[in-house]
C-alpha cells in the first residue's frame, strides 16, 4: 500500500510537468508571434518603398531625339580677343566675384580665307540636335573652300565646335547615404585653372570604410583630358588607371590588358565634370531626349556610355529644393542594371546637386548637395591676382599641339 508521501510526490512531478509543457508551448507561441510580426513589418516596408529599388521603366525613357558624339571644343582665331562675357550683378555686401574658366581654344587655320568670309567662320555651337548648327555649317562650306582673297587672307581663321566651360573650382559638400540611410557628410574637391584640373571624390561608407575617388588632368581640344584615375575603396589596395597620351593606351594596375585611347575618353567621375562643362557652355542644346556619347573607363575597361537628358526637376536639399537638370547612363546592353543619375543645378554653376550610383545588386549610394544654394566663392584673401568677371579668360592652344602650359 502506498504511502501518501508517495501520492504528493507523483502528483507535484506531474503537475511540474505539465507546468513545464505549458511554459514550452508559450515560449514558441511567442517565438511564431514575433517572427511573424517582423515579417509583417518588412512587407509593409518593402511595399512602401519598393519602387526606390526598381529601375526607370523603358517605356518612362523620353524618346531618343538627337545622339550627340565627342566634338572638338569650340576655338577662336589666334590673336583675336576673348569673347565677351557677360557681367554678373555686383556681389552683395562686399562679397567676391565668383572665380570662372570659360575654355577658349585657338587653332590657326593654314587656307587662306577673304576677309569678307570671316563671319561665316566665327564660332558657333555645334550641335546634332540643332538645325541652326546644319545651317552654319552648310554656310561655312563655301568659305573654307574659297581660294586667296583681298584682305588679310593669311589670317588664321576660328574653328566651330561645342560650346565647353570649365566649373568654377570649390570643395564640394553632399550628405551620403546607402540604401537610403544618411551618413557621414561626403565632399568632392574640384579645382581647376582652364590649363589643368584636380578631383577626389569622398563617400564614408559603414563598416567597410571610405570609398575615395580621385581624376587628375589636363584640359585639351575635346575638354578634360585625364592622365590618371584612382580608386580605393575602403580597406582594399588601390586601383589605377593611366591615359598615355604618348602612345595613345590606357593602362591598369588591376590588370595587365591595355586598351586604345581615343579623343575624348573620360574616367567614371571626370566625365560628370565633363558633362557639366558641356551643359554650361550650351545648356539649350540638352533637351529631355538629347543623347551625349562618352567613352568612360573603370579600373580595368573601358565601353560607350550613352547619357541622355531626362527633363528639368526639383532636388531635395535641406537647405530647401533646387531645380537641376537629370541626366542618366541608359542601359548598355540587355539585363544592365547599372545605373548613374546626376542632377546639374543651373543654381550651382551647373554643378552636381545629386548623384545616384546604383549596383547591379540593387545597392544605392547617393549624394546631395549641402550648404547654400548657391555656387561655392572660391576666393580668398590670399588670391589677390584672382580671375574675375572683368578679365582675360584662361585659353589653350593649338588643339593638335596640346594645352599651353600654365
Amino acid at each position: 500500500m502506498s504511502s501518501p508521501f508517495a501520492v504528493r510526490t507523483v502528483s507535484s512531478h506531474a503537475q511540474l510537468a505539465a507546468a513545464q509543457r505549458r511554459s514550452s508551448r508559450l515560449r514558441w507561441t511567442g517565438v511564431l508571434a514575433a517572427v511573424a510580426g517582423a515579417h509583417l513589418i518588412a512587407a509593409l516596408w518593402f511595399e512602401r518603398h519598393h519602387d526606390t529599388f526598381k529601375p526607370v521603366a523603358p517605356e518612362h525613357v523620353p524618346v531618343q531625339v538627337a545622339l550627340l558624339k565627342p566634338e572638338r571644343i569650340e576655338t577662336q582665331a589666334a590673336g583675336s580677343p576673348p569673347p565677351a562675357v557677360a557681367k554678373p550683378a555686383p556681389p552683395k555686401h562686399g562679397a567676391r566675384p565668383l572665380r570662372e574658366h570659360v575654355l577658349t581654344a585657338t587653332r590657326p587655320q593654314p587656307s587662306k580665307v577673304p576677309a569678307t568670309n570671316a563671319a561665316a567662320s566665327a564660332p558657333v555651337g555645334a550641335s546634332a540636335a540643332s538645325d541652326s548648327a546644319a545651317a552654319s555649317a552648310a554656310a561655312a562650306q563655301p568659305a573654307a573652300n574659297a581660294g586667296p582673297g583681298i584682305g588679310q587672307g593669311n589670317a588664321p581663321q576660328a574653328t566651330p565646335g561645342v560650346k565647353f566651360s570649365v566649373p568654377p573650382s570649390g570643395d564640394l559638400q553632399y550628405d551620403t547615404f546607402y540604401n537610403g540611410v544618411r551618413n557621414q557628410p561626403g565632399t568632392i574637391h574640384w579645382t581647376s585653372d582652364g590649363h589643368s584640373y584636380d578631383m577626389v571624390v569622398s563617400v564614408p561608407l559603414p563598416f567597410v570604410g571610405t570609398f575615395s575617388y580621385s581624376s587628375h588632368g589636363h584640359v585639351d581640344a575635346f575638354g578634360l583630358a585625364p592622365d590618371q584615375y584612382v580608386e580605393k575603396r575602403g580597406r582594399r589596395g588601390e586601383d589605377v588607371t593611366m591615359f598615355n597620351r604618348d602612345t595613345k593606351q590606357i593602362g591598369f594596375t588591376r590588370t595587365p590588358a591595355t586598351l586604345a585611347l581615343p579623343d575624348g575618353a573620360q574616367d567614371r567621375f571626370s566625365m560628370v565634370m565633363q558633362l557639366a562643362s558641356l551643359v554650361r557652355g550650351d545648356p539649350d542644346a540638352y533637351q529631355p531626349g538629347v543623347t551625349r556619347q562618352f567613352y568612360v573607363t573603370d579600373n580595368d575597361s573601358g565601353e560607350i556610355w550613352p547619357i541622355e537628358t531626362i527633363g528639368d526637376e526639383t532636388v531635395r536639399t535641406e537647405q530647401g529644393s533646387i531645380d537641376a537638370r537629370h541626366f542618366m547612363r541608359l542601359p548598355r546592353r540587355a539585363n544592365d542594371r547599372r545605373r548613374i543619375d546626376v542632377w546639374l543645378a543651373p543654381s550651382l554653376g551647373w554643378l552636381p546637386a545629386r548623384l545616384v550610383q546604383t549596383e547591379p545588386n540593387g545597392t544605392q549610394i547617393e549624394l546631395v548637395w549641402r550648404g547654400k544654394l548657391a555656387p561655392p566663392d572660391v576666393n580668398d584673401t590670399s588670391s589677390s591676382d584672382d580671375t574675375s568677371s572683368g578679365s582675360p579668360q584662361p585659353s589653350v592652344t593649338d588643339p593638335g599641339a596640346g594645352p599651353e602650359k600654365p
